[in-house]
């Protein structure tokens, strides 16, 4: 097992000095990921979507507006309902998935 010593990175976005802790590298290596080429806080607002981040949240997801085949429920799906297959509120749709 190497022994690790705490490294001192340059983030590849802002430019900052950062410190690769001993601890983060043998993390790192135990899960064969490569060393880290940001900073903790621009790796955080990359995660979260933010400004100078590359990943975007998902625009909400369409609603669909049905009436349950089993019970006439009102209820909403995520999928666009098509007349030749029923359309099942959640408890309904669990009762069929349990047959």
């Amino acid at each position: 097992m190497p022994s690790f010593k705490d490294r001192v990175l340059r983030c590849a976005d802002c430019g900052s000095s950062f410190v690769f802790t001993a601890r983060e590298q043998a993390f790192y290596q135990e899960r064969n990921f490569s060393e880290p080429r940001r900073c903790p806080a621009c790796r955080a607002a990359r995660k979260a979507g933010q400004p100078g981040g590359e990943r975007t949240s998902r625009p909400p997801r369409q609603m669909y507006d049905v009436v349950c085949a089993d019970c006439g429920k009102p209820t909403q799906v995520p999928f666009q309902p098509r007349n030749d297959r029923p359309v099942y509120c959640k408890d309904c749709y669990e009762k069929h998935q349990q047959r």
